[in-house]
C-alpha cells in the first residue's frame, strides 16, 4: 500500500513537471524564431554557402558584420540554430566546431529556391507586433476582424501602399513563397496543367506565380491580374 502511494505520487510530480516543461515550450518558443531572424539579418546562412557550405566560427565572422565584443554570444546563438536544425555541426581540426547547412537552411541560400524574404517578412517587427495586443483584440467588438490592423491601424495591403519601406518587403516576400509553391506544384503535379493553354493570376502581386507553370509548360500563356498599389508594373499578356 505504500509503496502504491509513493508510485502515486512519483507519478504526480511527473504530471507536473511535464506540464511546466509544456509551458517552458510555448514560453520560450519565440526565441527559436528570433535565432532565425537573427541568423538573417547577419547574412549567416550565405556566410557558411560561401566557404562551401561548412565554416568554423572564425571564418563565419570574416563573412557577416557583428562587433567583435559580439563573437562569443554568436557562438551561442550558432548553438541555438544547430539545436533547432537549422545548421548542423560537427567537431573539426582542434575541436573548432565545424557548421553546415542543413536542407532547411539550403532554402535561405542561392538564387533558386530561397524563401528568405517571406520568412524576413513573418519574422519582421510588423508581423510580430500584430500578435501582442490580441488578448486585447478579444476584447474589442470591432467591424473589421483583423488582428494586424487593430495593432497598426491598416490593412496589411493599405499598409503596403503607404508605407514604402513595408510594401518593398512585402512584395519581396510574396514573390519568394509563389515562386517555391509553384515550383513544387509544377515538379509534382505537373500533370494537371496539361490541356491548360492559359493561365490568369487573380489579385496577384508582382506576378510570380503564374511565369512558373508557362516557363514549365510549352505552349501556354500567362496573365496576372494585378492588385492596385502594383498596377504600375504590370506586364501584357505574353504567349510562351
Amino acid at each position: 500500500m505504500a509503496l502504491s502511494k509513493k508510485q502515486h505520487t512519483s507519478t504526480d510530480q511527473q504530471a507536473v513537471l511535464d506540464a511546466q516543461l509544456l509551458l517552458w515550450h510555448h514560453t520560450m518558443g519565440y526565441v527559436k524564431s528570433m535565432a532565425l531572424k537573427a541568423a538573417l539579418d547577419l547574412s549567416i546562412p550565405d556566410a557558411v554557402h560561401q566557404h562551401g557550405g561548412s565554416a568554423t566560427l572564425p571564418q563565419i565572422v570574416t563573412k557577416v558584420t557583428l562587433h567583435p565584443s559580439k563573437i562569443p554570444c554568436l557562438r551561442r546563438l550558432m548553438r541555438v540554430l544547430t539545436l533547432t536544425g537549422v545548421f548542423s555541426v560537427h567537431a573539426g581540426g582542434d575541436d573548432e566546431p565545424v557548421y553546415g547547412l542543413t536542407p532547411a537552411s539550403r532554402l535561405l541560400v542561392g538564387s533558386g529556391m530561397n524563401v528568405t524574404p517571406f520568412l524576413t517578412l513573418m519574422l519582421g517587427t510588423v508581423f510580430v507586433s500584430s500578435f501582442f495586443d490580441l488578448g486585447e483584440w478579444f476584447r474589442h467588438e470591432l467591424p473589421d476582424p483583423s488582428p494586424f490592423k487593430f495593432a497598426h491601424g491598416r490593412h496589411i495591403w493599405d499598409l503596403a501602399d503607404h508605407d514604402a519601406s513595408f510594401g518593398k518587403l512585402f512584395d519581396d516576400g510574396m514573390v519568394a513563397d509563389s515562386s517555391f509553391i509553384m515550383d513544387v506544384v509544377v515538379k509534382e503535379c505537373g500533370d494537371v496543367f496539361q490541356g491548360i493553354s492559359s493561365l490568369v493570376d487573380v489579385a496577384g502581386g508582382l506576378g510570380g506565380a503564374t511565369p512558373r507553370p508557362s516557363q514549365k509548360l510549352s505552349r501556354m500563356w500567362s496573365a496576372a491580374c494585378w492588385i492596385s498599389h502594383t498596377l504600375s508594373p504590370m506586364l501584357p499578356l505574353t504567349p510562351m
